[in-house]
């Protein structure tokens, strides 16, 4: 049961019921909010997903659902990254956005999993908006899951990775229920852009992904797996200042104000860059029996992944930290290199590729070199049994200080650059030319596993998108395919 017109709803049908959609322009169609698990309250708060309760009729899918729950950013990171909420308790819903609602369309299918920190961010973002996928021929599914330590905690008394959990939910709704919304089961793509690509290198290892997409793009975020002690060390601190045990039972009947106000208080010495107690993936025999990295390389899994040239910025530039590391000096980048596990051949190597940068900038790449590209360079390694396409971001912000910062290239990906959240973090002149190639290389690959440049080599430049930092320096962006 699927129809669409320029006038009437959009219908489909789900294995729970069927819903309504709307007629969004040049023909494509919108389904917000549809639950592919049970609510997450009461007994369910810690527990694995749950199926969601079928309904009767027709349900409205007109808006989006409710967003996890959390913890505004600071004024400082609001300012910059817009993060909606919608309240309500049915925070494991999904959004569709389509060419055509027929099950015979067989087109590819994109899974996008939103970055936050996974304590933030949900799939309500105005940037994820994925009408351009729709209209250029991808079917495009974006997903809520649970953040923070309603997702990640680690407790004696529940299962690991709920939010993780959260996420193979979704993927296996969609490949039960996408081919209603003109989906291909058989061509999905997961990507995701900082928390969300930590999670989507984490679906290539988790044996109970196994199967349910073909191919990954990885933005600003490579798999990885915290110390279980340092999670139970968070977990401990809210526990303290809650006066409960560290346990599920326990936080499960703290109100959810409390909740969130403790893991706050707890997670204020942990950053992307400073490390601390923090809440995140952890190995587990169920879902992650192994260090996700290496398991990730040898999948045969094709992979589109890279970075920004200045990730760094999005974290130091607007708390002031930059000027501190500035007036710190060489100390900073003695500190930094210690960090990192650097050795002195890599600061010459960076003094060469940006001569006269400032200390807090040598200071910044050692770090976001040892946390992102690494990482993702061992992923994309020439032995890996399928193709890796790498890229790199370098278009500057027109906000002053940012430069290339993590999260700038969103925009650009969804072809989203004309909603006015998007210029937060852009400026108010991002070009347009630049968006229209990315797009097209996202699409490409979701459509043909190639995106539109050579397969990484392992030592070779990568794709850059926007100016390079040097003359000569990687390859440019391909001239984007015709739209469908």
């Amino acid at each position: 049961m699927s129809t669409a017109g320029a006038t009437t709803r959009p219908r489909a049908a789900t294995a729970c019921g069927a819903v309504e959609g709307r007629p969004g322009p040049g023909g494509t169609a919108a389904f917000l909010g549809i639950p592919y698990a049970a609510p997450p309250v009461g007994p369910l708060r810690f527990a694995a997903p749950r199926p969601p309760r079928p309904w009767t009729g027709l349900r409205d899918a007109g808006a989006y659902g409710p967003t996890a729950p959390k913890a505004p950013y600071s004024p400082t990171f609001a300012a910059l990254l817009a993060d909606p909420v919608v309240p309500g308790d049915d925070c494991l819903n999904l959004n569709v956005w389509t060419p055509s609602p027929d099950p015979a369309a067989k087109l590819p299918v994109m899974v996008w999993l939103h970055g936050g920190a996974l304590t933030r961010g949900s799939s309500a973002v105005p940037v994820y908006d994925g009408t351009a996928f729709a209209r250029d021929g991808v079917v495009l599914v974006s997903a809520n899951y649970r953040l923070g330590a309603l997702g990640y905690g680690l407790f004696p008394d529940a299962p690991a990775n709920r939010g993780l959990l959260d996420q193979i939910a979704a993927l296996a709704w969609v490949a039960e229920n996408i081919e209603a919304f003109g989906g291909d089961p058989a061509r999905v793509t997961v990507f995701g852009q900082s928390a969300g690509a930590i999670s989507t290198g984490a679906l290539l290892a988790a044996p109970p992904a196994a199967g349910l997409f073909a191919q990954a793009a990885l933005q600003s975020g490579a798999p990885e797996v915290l110390p279980r002690e340092r999670v139970r060390a968070l977990v401990r601190r809210m526990a303290a200042l809650l006066g409960v045990p560290a346990t599920a039972a326990a936080f499960a009947a703290v109100p959810l104000p409390r909740l969130l106000a403790a893991q706050e208080a707890a997670s204020r010495r942990s950053g992307p860059l400073a490390g601390g107690p923090a809440l995140g993936l952890v190995a587990d025999p169920a879902t992650l029996p192994e260090d996700p990295l290496p398991a990730a390389a040898r999948s045969r899994v094709p992979l589109l992944l890279g970075w920004t040239s200045d990730e760094y910025r999005l974290w130091l530039a607007p708390t002031g930290a930059v000027r501190l590391l500035d007036r710190m000096g060489p100390l900073a980048v003695a500190l930094a290199r210690a960090r990192s596990g650097k050795d002195r051949a890599a600061l010459r190597t960076l003094r060469t590729a940006l001569p006269g940068a400032s200390p807090a900038a040598y200071a910044g790449q050692l770090l976001t070199d040892h946390r992102l590209r690494d990482p993702l360079r061992l992923l994309a390694g020439a032995a890996r049994p399928a193709p890796s396409y790498v890229y790199e971001f370098a278009w500057p912000s027109g906000i002053p200080g940012l430069g290339a910062c993590h999260a700038l290239e969103l925009g650009f990906v969804f072809d989203t650059l004309a909603v006015p959240e998007a210029s937060w973090l852009a400026g108010p002149d991002a070009p347009q030319e630049l968006a229209d190639r990315m797009h097209a290389a996202w699409v490409r690959f979701a459509r043909t596993g190639d995106p539109g440049w050579p397969a990484w080599d392992g030592g070779g430049p990568p794709m850059v998108f926007g100016a390079p930092r040097r003359e000569g320096e990687g390859e440019q962006a391909p001239t984007p395919p015709a739209r469908p």
